[in-house]
């Protein structure tokens, strides 16, 4: 039978979720925790491979499984092998087809901004500080340039050879209040560093390194300019075949490099 999981976690001690072999992963956590219970060692396999660091609320995975360890038990005996920054929330039987990677509507991130010239101890595991003043009311109209399908290539960590890096954001807005500032993404996948790098790229636009122009091109005024936001060419005519409906680029940017460089 196949069962799904309900996971959280804190994500500061492991590499990301996905199984390495030669660093800590969420992954393998939970693995050997279903094999100490179960007797029997098993892959999992998860909605969505979350980086170094990052941390999980709902992160769904799935496993097969002939253990006669009852269901409503499941979630208790996993947890008991588990550290304590992971814990299986839920337990349920689904379709033996059922793939959480493939069958996610949707993805939901948050970043989390602490906008001060002091380090928070409290905040430190879950926000990143930055320092100096941010114009949040531009960092919300540049949010905005995300939304719909578009090729996030220049967003991207390292992908793999022919894989699709058009994307599709349903949602994408920053919440600020006082020194904390929350930006939100959702879509129906992101590629690895996607997030980050477009944080990165409206940090920049909020201290006033990355200038909009009312024609919506952009330009740089740091000597060394954000190279994941480079001008998109042609963005769609290698991975348009993997995506129904309209594919739009994001708007160019030109980067203007000072003289005496």
């Amino acid at each position: 039978m196949r069962l799904a999981l309900v996971i959280e976690y804190q994500g500061t001690r492991y590499h990301g979720f996905q199984y390495q072999t030669n660093a800590n992963s969420v992954q393998e956590e939970i693995e050997n925790s279903i094999a100490r219970l179960t007797g029997k060692k098993t892959r999992i396999s998860a909605a969505g491979r979350t980086d170094a660091g990052v941390h999980a609320r709902n992160q769904v995975a799935t496993f097969d499984t002939e253990s006669d360890v009852e269901i409503a038990q499941m979630a208790r005996g996993i947890n008991y092998y588990l550290p304590e920054d992971i814990v299986v929330k839920k337990v349920v039987r689904v379709d033996g087809k059922f793939d959480p990677r493939r069958e996610a509507k949707s993805r939901i991130y948050k970043y989390s901004i602490f906008n001060s010239n002091f380090h928070s101890p409290l905040n430190r595991l879950y926000t990143h500080r930055v320092s100096g003043r941010l114009d949040r009311e531009i960092m919300k109209e540049g949010a905005k340039l995300f939304l719909g399908t578009h090729d996030f290539s220049k967003f991207a960590g390292k992908v793999e050879k022919n894989k699709s890096t058009v994307r599709t954001i349903f949602r994408s807005k920053w919440d600020c209040e006082n020194e904390a500032l929350v930006y939100e993404v959702e879509g129906n996948a992101f590629l690895p560093h996607q997030v980050r790098r477009m944080v990165g790229a409206l940090v920049d636009l909020g201290r006033e390194r990355l200038i909009l122009k009312d024609n919506g091109e952009a330009t740089f005024l740091s000597i060394s300019p954000i190279k994941y936001m480079l001008s998109f060419s042609n963005p769609i005519n290698t991975n348009k075949a993997s995506y129904d409906g309209v594919i739009s680029p994001l708007a160019p940017v030109y980067i203007e490099v000072p003289e005496d460089i």
